[in-house]
């Protein structure tokens, strides 16, 4: 979760499109293993008693790589997934390679077959499914209605393209469905899915998933860029604004120059902002614009995750691993081409004449149709910020129970995220980001196996500064998955106290990965609950009527898991707000919470509700240098008279535990580093407050 202009937009898939180059390793062919005597005739297991619904234990697996395969092939393969490991788990995809492609794979611990040509896998289990579902190139999200279709007729999904190969031998497939031509738009198509499939699908859980995705580019700049200029300086106040020169003659011969800008310190999100673009050719204009106008939009070769706000006049900005580039096209024979550029900030300016990648360019997006398939669940995409598509997605929610899960995530990015979850919160329903989980269908298919919680007595209270570290991000079931495992195989975990935000659901949808945590945690590391509990909603919007009784029900995973103490986010109309004192009791009789953190502010504090709970308000930081700014100055402003709590949240995206011990062996003795449990014992004691129970 983000909420300040420096951790914008892409926090959740600025890991995925920020992948590593691709790493080496052998692969060990055989036959896929699809006999029929292996295949179980067990559902999923949706009985009221589980928020998700459970798998057969997976026996072997035939795994399939097809981290560089097309999108369409991804799709196909994730919906053949889900009709195959509805019944017994036997197909795992290698879709990510962020915490190594094979980690998880080998640490589920049970046997598999590894296919370079996936076609050994498609082949093996093409005889389980039916048909296949043709979607329609030009309207995207009927890639999202043959999903649907899929799980409830057990069926593929299919470009058209591979439905002329699948439609020969050797795979003779039948088309079940074929959406091309039936729908003139993304409202057309969900509307027409809702009046006529939404009653035949599993009201268990709702998902929501990008029909497509941009292709994947390698990461950095292309190859035949050069770096014309770039700010030297960890500069987040505009202060370094001006027009500046660029001269871009070096580049002509060819018939277009690109230019583009990049965060010069991607660590800590304050990159690029460009107001106003001037190109000249020969002294002649040539382009001239102002970000986020029309006349922007004609030279606009790749946004990518680049996004435009109204602040200074108008501005495009890039932060973390994001870009945008411009496509210049001067007249042949131009001698002088030069660019003005009104920017700030942190910038890196990069041009080159040779046509690079572009993000504009989509493929469908197949992650999670394993598990939409498998459970035969409607999945849509729709922008709560559009009013026609705001109407339907309401009624979406209102047609389910209170306490149902929302899996996936949202359009239009951070917009999307606070106007998306107030919305379903509103109606009782908490998400769980797993727009980039991989093979939910055979995590879901493990079983918990969870030592006891390694502990450390808890330091004497003192006139100290207290301080807890807390990683942010755990409602998110992908970050559990990939970069909260590149961050735990840190060297430097367990050398300080800090607080892993995790989602105690991973109990039932990813055991593995949960027994992986806390079988290997130190006692220095602490999982908490991500916001805002069992999963990520408001507590503001959730309607009073149900909101105990979905703690109550959900209190069971934080017990289970261990993970009592929750991080909580609390917004209304995209603002922060503190807890209500009904909210709050909740928490503490309910959760029976011995404390929470709230927010992600400019700020920290301690506030007692209810005279019973402990609400720390979280300080985020995005870097080291932020920590410790942010530690000297409550020091200088200490009276060292009693006891201060300072909570700071370590952006997941930027930091690693690394960073959390560079902080802590730059504090002196006034300091005392703690885990959250600790932090809110101290805490209860200074305030004589009774002990948690």
């Amino acid at each position: 979760m983000t909420i300040t202009r420096s951790e914008f937009a892409m926090a959740r898939r600025f890991t995925m499109l920020c992948l590593a180059l691709i790493c080496a390793f052998s692969l060990t062919a055989g036959a896929a293993s699809a006999s029929k005597t292996d295949v179980q005739t067990a559902k999923p297991d949706g009985s009221k008693h589980r928020e998700l619904p459970s798998f057969k234990k997976p026996k072997h697996l035939d795994a399939a790589d097809i981290y560089d395969a097309p999108g369409d092939i991804k799709l196909l393969l994730g919906t053949l997934q889900g009709i195959v490991n509805r019944e017994q788990p036997r197909i795992y995809l290698i879709e990510s390679q962020e915490e190594g492609k094979l980690t998880w794979l080998k640490d589920i611990k049970v046997p598999y077959t590894l296919h370079q040509d996936y076609w050994e896998v498609f082949s093996a289990y093409r005889n389980e499914v039916k048909g296949m579902v043709v979607y329609d190139p030009q309207v995207p999200d009927t890639i999202n209605v043959a999903t649907t279709l899929a799980g409830l007729k057990n069926a593929v999904v299919a470009s058209p393209e591979l439905a002329v190969k699948l439609s020969k031998a050797p795979y003779k497939l039948k088309i079940v469905d074929d959406l091309r031509g039936k729908f003139n738009s993304r409202i057309d198509a969900y509307t027409w899915q809702y009046e006529n499939l939404w009653k035949k699908t599993n009201h268990q859980m709702l998902i929501g998933l990008d029909p497509d995705t941009a292709i994947r580019i390698p990461s950095g700049m292309p190859e035949s860029f050069v770096t014309i200029t770039e700010e030297k300086q960890q500069i987040r106040d505009a202060s370094n604004r001006n027009t500046y020169s660029l001269d871009l003659s070096t580049l002509l011969g060819k018939s277009s120059v690109y230019l583009r800008f990049d965060d010069a310190f991607t660590q800590d999100g304050w990159g690029p902002a460009v107001h106003e673009v001037t190109v000249k050719a020969d002294g002649k204009e040539i382009a001239n614009f102002i970000a986020g106008t029309p006349e922007e939009e004609q030279f606009l070769y790749d946004r990518q995750n680049s996004k435009v706000a109204e602040g200074e006049g108008g501005h495009r900005f890039a932060d973390n691993g994001n870009y945008f580039v411009y496509e210049f096209s001067p007249p042949v024979g131009t001698q002088n081409l030069t660019a003005e550029v009104d920017m700030w900030n942190q910038y890196k300016v990069s041009a080159g004449n040779i046509r690079p990648l572009s993000a504009e360019q989509r493929e469908p997006y197949a992650y999670l149709r394993d598990y939409a398939v498998a459970n035969k669940a409607m999945v849509f995409w729709l922008d709560s910020n559009i009013p026609e598509q705001k109407a339907l997605f309401e009624k979406i929610m209102s047609d389910v129970k209170p306490g149902t899960p929302y899996l996936g995530w949202f359009s239009n990015d951070v917009e999307g995220e606070f106007s998306s979850v107030e919305i379903a919160s509103r109606y009782g329903v908490y998400v769980l980001a797993a727009d980039w989980f991989s093979n939910l269908t055979v995590f879901s298919g493990t079983k918990p196996n969870l030592t006891p919680v390694k502990k450390s007595p808890r330091p004497a209270l003192e006139n100290k500064i207290y301080v807890t570290y807390t990683f942010t991000e755990g409602d998110n079931f992908q970050y559990n998955q990939h970069r909260m495992r590149v961050m735990w195989d840190d060297p430097a975990r367990g050398k300080v106290p800090i607080n892993w935000t995790s989602s105690p659901l991973l109990y039932e949808g990813a055991p593995a990965i949960l027994n992986y945590y806390v079988n290997t945690a130190t006692p220095n590391d602490l999982l908490i609950a991500g916001p805002s509990g069992a999963g990520y909603f408001y507590p503001e919007a959730w309607p009073d009527s149900s909101f105990r009784l979905f703690l109550q029900q959900t209190e069971k995973y934080m017990k289970k898991t261990g993970m009592t103490i929750p991080y909580v986010l609390n917004r209304v109309d995209s603002e922060n707000v503190p807890l209500t004192p009904f909210k709050a009791k909740a928490y503490a009789q309910d959760y029976h919470a011995p404390g929470l953190f709230i927010s992600y502010e400019d700020n920290y504090g301690v506030e007692i509700v209810n005279d019973s709970l402990p609400v720390s308000t979280i300080r985020g930081i995005s870097t080291v240098q932020d920590g410790l700014q942010v530690l000297n100055e409550a020091k200088a402003n200490w009276d060292g008279k009693s006891p201060l709590f300072v909570s700071l949240g370590l952006l997941a995206w930027s930091t690693t535990p690394s960073d959390a011990l560079a902080i802590t062996e730059e504090l002196g003795t006034e300091f005392k580093v703690v885990r959250a449990d600790d932090y809110f014992s101290l805490i209860r004691e200074s305030y004589h407050l009774p002990p948690s129970k």
